[in-house]
Formats: C-alpha cells, sequence, structure tokens
C-alpha cells in the first residue's frame, strides 16, 4: 500500500489537509474557509472551536478524495498561524475566550507597560515588545476573564497557541505540547536556554503551569487517538518556519521569502542566534533531536495586499494576474514610486505612522506606470530586508527561495531577482509551508531518511537569474530611498 503524509495547515484565513507521496508531491488536499471576528476597531479574534472543526472536516475530506484510511497515513505534519492565542478550561476543554489573532492590536496598552524592559526582552526572545507576540495575549484574558488570575494560578487552565490546541485536541487531551519555533514567538521563551523563563513569566505574572511542554519540530507527539491510534502526529512548526525548512533552506545562508498579503523574509542563522540592532527579529526556526536551528527575519506589512488594493480600492485591474500584463506595457515606472505603508512600515523602519504615498507623478504618467509602480513597492521593501540580514549576519545570499501567490507574476519576480542581484528560486510546490511539516513528521518517522534525502528530491518550478547593472539598481534604489524618507516624513494634520 503507498503511503502518505498528511499535513495540516491551519492559517489565519483557511484550513488546509494536504496528502503528500514520498517524492513530497501534493496528491489529494481539502480546503475550509475560516472566519475571524472583529469585535472592536483593531481587535482580531476567532473562535477556537471552529478553527477546531475545520481541521477535522478537512481531514475528513482528504482522506474521502483519496480513498483511503488512516492506515495509508505515515504520519501527520502541523504547521498553524504563529501567536494566535488560546486558553481552555482543564476540565471540560472548552476555550474561555475567543483565540486572539496575530494581527489583533487589541493589547498595545499591555505592551505600553513593559516599553522599559523592551531590552531584556529582546536580549532573552530575540523579539520586540509588540502585540504582534503570544504574552499580551494571555495577559488580557486572564484579565477579562472572570477569576481568569485566580483560576490560572490554580492550575485549572490550559494555554497555547494553535499548534498546541489542535495537538491536545488530536491526541484526546494526551498531549499537552508545543515545538521550539512557535514557543520563540510567545515573548516568553528563552531562545539561549531553550526554556520558558522564569523571569518574563514572572513580569507578566503568567503562571507556568498553565504553558505547554516544549518539544522538538521533529518528534513524536503522540498518537492523533481521535482518528487513530495508529497513527502518530511526528512534526510540528510555526508557518514560516515550516516554510523555510519546505524550501529546504538546511544550511546557514540559506533564505527564503513568502509573498503573501505581507512578506515574510527568513535566513538560517545555524546555531547560533544573531541579534539585530536593525529590527529584524531572532527566531528559533526549528529544533531536530538535540540540534538547535536559529533563523533571522524581517517583514514587509503590504506585499500581496497592495495588488488587491489596486483591484478593490483603484479599479484599475480586475483580477490579480492583470497586474503582471498591464505592468509590461510599460518599460518603466516613468519615475512614479508608490511607498504602500497603509498600516505603517515594518522591517527595518518600524514606523507605525506612516502612510501609503505617491511620488513622481507627471502629466505623462498612466495606469500602466502606476500598476508597475505598485508591483515594484513590493520587491523595493522586501530588498530593504534583503540588505539588512545580509549585512548584520555576514552572509552573502546567492539565491533567494521564494513561495506565495505572488511568485506566478513573472515581472515582479524578475524585477525582484535584479534588484537583489540575485537569483530567485520558485518552488514547485505551491503549499510549501504545508510541504515543510510533511518533511519534518517524515523524518520523524523514517518516511525520509535524511536531510540530504529530503534535499535531493526537492523541485524548483521557475528560477530567475539578475540581469540588471549596478548602476541601473542603484538609480533605481535611490529613488525608493528618497520616496520612503520622503513618507515618513509627511505628518497629517489631527
Amino acid at each position: 500500500m503507498e503511503k502518505f503524509i498528511l499535513s495540516i495547515d491551519q492559517g489565519t484565513t483557511s484550513s488546509r489537509a494536504i496528502l503528500f507521496d514520498k517524492l513530497g508531491h501534493e496528491r489529494y488536499s481539502a480546503y475550509r474557509e475560516v472566519k475571524c471576528l472583529f469585535p472592536k476597531p483593531g481587535w482580531v479574534e476567532q473562535d477556537a472551536l471552529s478553527l477546531w472543526v475545520s481541521v477535522i472536516d478537512v481531514i475528513n475530506e482528504v482522506l474521502v478524495k483519496a480513498n483511503i484510511t488512516f492506515s495509508a497515513i505515515d504520519s501527520i505534519g502541523i504547521s498553524n498561524q504563529r501567536e494566535t492565542t488560546v486558553i481552555w478550561d482543564k476540565e471540560t476543554g472548552m476555550p474561555i475566550y475567543n483565540a486572539i489573532v496575530w494581527q489583533s492590536r487589541q493589547t498595545s496598552y499591555i505592551c505600553d507597560r513593559y516599553s522599559k524592559y523592551k531590552d531584556l526582552i529582546h536580549e532573552k526572545t530575540g523579539l520586540l515588545i509588540n502585540p504582534y507576540f503570544s504574552a499580551s495575549k494571555i495577559r488580557f484574558i486572564l484579565d477579562n476573564v472572570e477569576n481568569g488570575q485566580q483560576r490560572a494560578e490554580a492550575g485549572e487552565l490550559m494555554c497555547g497557541t494553535i499548534d498546541t490546541w489542535l495537538v491536545y485536541r488530536l491526541t484526546k487531551s494526551e498531549t499537552f505540547a508545543t515545538d521550539v519555533s512557535n514557543a520563540s514567538r510567545t515573548m516568553l521563551f528563552n531562545i539561549n536556554t531553550m526554556e520558558w523563563d522564569e523571569e518574563l513569566l514572572s513580569l507578566f505574572n503568567i503562571p507556568k503551569c498553565i504553558l505547554p511542554e516544549v518539544k522538538p519540530s521533529s518528534y513524536d507527539y503522540g498518537a492523533a487517538t481521535f482518528f487513530s491510534k495508529d497513527v502518530h502526529i511526528r512534526g510540528v512548526a510555526g508557518d514560516q518556519q515550516a516554510a523555510l525548512f519546505g524550501h529546504t533552506c538546511f544550511n546557514q545562508g540559506d533564505s527564503k521569502n513568502t509573498y503573501g498579503t505581507g512578506c515574510f523574509m527568513l535566513m538560517n542563522t545555524g546555531d547560533t542566534p544573531i541579534y539585530s540592532k536593525n529590527g529584524l527579529l531572532t527566531t528559533i526556526a526549528w529544533q531536530i533531536g538535540d540540534k538547535v536551528t536559529y533563523a533571522i527575519e524581517g517583514s514587509v506589512f503590504i506585499g500581496g495586499a497592495v495588488v488587491q488594493w489596486l483591484r478593490d480600492q483603484m479599479r484599475m485591474i480586475d483580477y490579480a494576474a492583470q497586474s503582471e500584463d498591464e505592468a509590461l506595457k510599460s518599460s518603466s515606472t516613468h519615475g512614479v514610486y508608490i511607498v504602500p505603508a497603509f498600516v505603517g512600515l515594518g522591517t527595518p523602519y518600524w514606523d507605525d505612522n506612516a502612510r501609503g504615498a505617491v511620488f513622481g507623478l507627471t502629466r505623462g504618467s498612466n495606469k500602466s506606470h502606476f500598476i508597475r509602480a505598485a508591483l515594484d513597492s513590493i520587491d523595493y521593501q522586501c530588498k530593504d530586508v534583503f540588505d539588512v540580514m545580509v549585512k548584520e549576519t555576514g552572509n552573502n545570499i546567492s539565491s533567494l527561495k521564494v513561495d506565495g501567490g505572488a511568485t506566478q507574476n513573472n515581472y515582479l519576480m524578475q524585477f525582484q531577482a535584479d534588484i537583489l542581484s540575485t537569483t530567485i528560486e520558485v518552488a514547485k510546490c505551491h503549499e510549501i509551508t504545508a510541504l515543510g511539516v510533511c518533511y519534518l513528521a517524515g523524518l520523524n518517522s523514517g518516511f525520509y531518511s535524511s536531510l540530504e534525502a529530503v534535499s535531493e528530491i526537492h523541485e524548483n518550478e521557475k528560477v530567475f537569474p539578475p540581469k540588471m547593472s549596478k548602476k541601473e539598481i542603484n538609480t533605481l534604489c535611490k529613488g525608493w530611498k528618497a520616496a520612503v524618507k520622503a513618507t515618513r516624513a509627511f505628518k497629517p494634520e489631527g
């Protein structure tokens, strides 16, 4: 009987179940949209039970599509939206509050309280103080649910990110654990000692007893007895770290960029954490056996979202793929620059007050120039992250592995290769996050014999070598830097 790895990819907007064969090929998949709730402006929450039900649904559907039972499943891998946090009752297993999503800003006021500890937190966790991470979300729930703190201190509650919630449910309450990559995004885990940090737990007044055990990413998390006592969960990782692994970025300096609503660039920094002075995050990439691999990460807030903006707000295109056709109608942007700081600027600026701007318009500017400039803005922002990574790590990035919906835009990928002077490699598998935890699970089960064996089966769909001269790159990037500087200087009244 042919065997498969079942990968579960629980994201912010959807849950997916994908069956991969031994060559890492996607054979069958199932998909469910999941809803976000917006109780107040800036708040983003989800019903944790609905997330769990969506995972049950996609698992059942993918098995039906493949016409198989769990006897054909070698093992299970789980990737998840990072930082999203759930707290549930230990006795009933029911959430005591909605899951607070990584995007939510509802805990900003809590983070403000701890601003004086930013250096301590950065040193221990590699992170910046931000509502993005889990610590302030836990504090919010315990503060806003009746007797939350008392129940936590009494050991009546359990807390975790979405991977922990799913593992707990799939194992029918037998396993309460998370992996190192997800733990490293909580702002409570010391990435040097590899333990929940007692000083940070005391600082945030979070009882250690409510937190899960921290395990390697490629590890036996127990049998998924909700479905089958014979199939074990053997791989767990946060989505961006899973993507880094899915791209087979196994060596120091290997890097990937994901082009989604935003863009996330990660570089493997080996067995040593590198701390940034320019807004990059230091994180744990994965752990296999006793070997811990670190990464450095940069974020672009508005990536593919600028194409959605062209379509939905500006009404310049009818569908995303049309942006490439329109951009190619001109040989340049005609000097137009767009800085899509709709929600501020990410790495390396971390400027929450910046807002979007357009520069260089003339009477001759047309729709094609505007659309091309919007696409270019994605690549310029990624270059800002790329340049800081190269500078701070000393690693030369000869090729950048990429994934995400925007990688289907050939113009975007070629311009990215050009301004980075780096070859862009587009993965053949479009579900690279799910593939990453497939590899992690398969390495633990023996489905894959080694990292070398995984590297040998990995395939690219397209490769874009750089073609632009350094002089042209410098001229274009000089204009971009001037546009960003002007954008950040502009302070609208009120």
